[in-house]
């Protein structure tokens, strides 16, 4: 475990203040949550902010959660028994230059309606209309606003269209950012991204959740390597291609199996270099949801994840939630993984992920489930939604009513 890695394992007092003595999270906190989308092919924020907000409400507070609808989708509104959620139709959505802000009118007056009856404005993501909205919202109405970044100040997210973000930055997002009461950071690398972007605020520095599936036996035919999420150029799947080209020739009963929605074009980039490097048991997949991939954590070995940068690394933590084993690269904050005994933690480059590859496949099945074994008691451990809510909950509790700090805020 490093100093700078919160997923490695958290200490047994995380939700104490320096005091030592328990921050108790303020019963009935209405927390006003704000997202701008929640389509399932953007990745983990649309499985970790419903369910954060689904927690909180758990844990005592009344918890809404406004997002805007996808492309043509209608408003729809829903409880779950615990959280209210509001999706507001996307305005402009097929015009060029505005569609690219995700405006909804129907969104911003009810973000405005319902501000001033909030306790705290919890903002979730940047670089679009409504995370900017929160903010103006929060400060008419003297709100504390609690910002999660969700990974979009990492160098490798800020490398993607970095004149258009470095523009909106300017004019809209960093002011908004800068007036926040708190930033929320889901690991300790992505703290210190934030902190070396420059942004002073408190940070509270708290993972996401992760719920734990029903186990299940599976004797899936031929063994099966997979990676799970968005096909995107910064997970590093290219790398993963070159490295599997060194191990195919010497595991012939094993598969690789590269699953998830491709974005700007990259799936068609990654089918070329698998015909460029003569690869015969690559398949490459559309996404797959809810109990589709469940079943294909728990059919496979052995999870990669190669990428690049990432502020938590949802797959990792569903992958061990559902007993398998996982090779991860510190592009993700899982030094864990080698400190629980469930993985491997690497560094990038394909002879790294290559090496990693020929000792996973040579092992047993057996040896690879007790390593998932392993993994998925740590989740049960130290990633339990109830847990995360109640560390938030001290949080909001902390920027309502003042008092000494939780223990996961830093000032430094």
């Amino acid at each position: 475990m490093t100093a700078h890695d919160v997923t490695a394992g958290r200490p047994a007092n995380a939700s104490e203040n320096p005091a030592g003595k328990m921050t108790a999270p303020t019963p009935g906190i209405g927390a006003l949550h704000v997202i701008a989308g929640l389509e399932a092919e953007h990745g983990g924020p649309s499985y970790s902010v419903p369910r954060l907000c689904q927690s909180l409400a758990v844990a005592g507070a009344r918890t809404t959660l406004l997002s805007v609808a996808g492309v043509g989708a209608p408003a729809t509104h829903f409880s779950d028994g615990a959280c209210e959620q509001h999706r507001y139709v996307w305005d402009y959505a097929r015009v060029p230059l505005l569609k690219g802000l995700r405006l909804s009118a129907g969104f911003a007056d009810e973000l405005e309606r319902r501000t001033p009856d909030a306790d705290v404005v919890h903002n979730h993501g940047l670089w679009l209309m409504p995370n900017v909205q929160a903010a103006w919202a929060a400060k008419r109405a003297g709100k504390p606003l609690v910002v999660s970044p969700r990974g979009m100040l990492s160098p490798e997210a800020l490398a993607f269209s970095p004149l258009r973000k470095r523009a909106f930055w300017h004019l809209l997002q960093g002011p908004a950012v800068r007036d926040a009461a708190c930033i929320h950071a889901t690991s300790e690398s992505e703290y210190a991204e934030i902190r070396k972007f420059g942004l002073r605020n408190p940070i509270a520095v708290i993972p996401n959740g992760i719920d734990l599936p029903t186990l299940a036996e599976t004797t899936p035919a031929g063994r099966v390597v997979l990676s799970l999420g968005r096909i995107h150029p910064k997970k590093g799947i290219d790398r993963l291609l070159r490295a599997w080209a060194s191990v195919e020739g010497t595991r012939p009963d094993w598969r690789l199996r590269i699953v998830g929605p491709s974005e700007e074009g990259y799936g068609a980039a990654l089918a070329s270099l698998v015909s460029e490097l003569g690869l015969h048991r690559v398949s490459i997949e559309g996404p797959l949801y809810a109990d589709k991939k469940l079943a294909a954590y728990r059919e496979a070995d052995l999870l990669v994840l190669p990428t690049l940068n990432e502020n938590f690394g949802l797959s990792v933590a569903e992958s061990l939630a559902a007993g398998t084993p996982v090779i991860c690269t510190v592009g993700a904050p899982w030094s864990g993984l080698n400190a629980e005994g469930c993985g491997w933690w690497i560094e990038h480059g394909a002879e790294e992920l290559a090496s990693a590859l020929a000792n996973a496949m040579a092992m047993p099945r057996g040896a690879l489930k007790a390593m998932g074994t392993k993994g998925r008691a740590w989740m049960e451990r130290d990633f339990s939604w109830s847990r995360v809510a109640r560390e938030m909950l001290a949080v909001y509790g902390w920027l309502i009513g003042g008092g000494n700090p939780p223990a996961t805020l830093r000032f430094d």
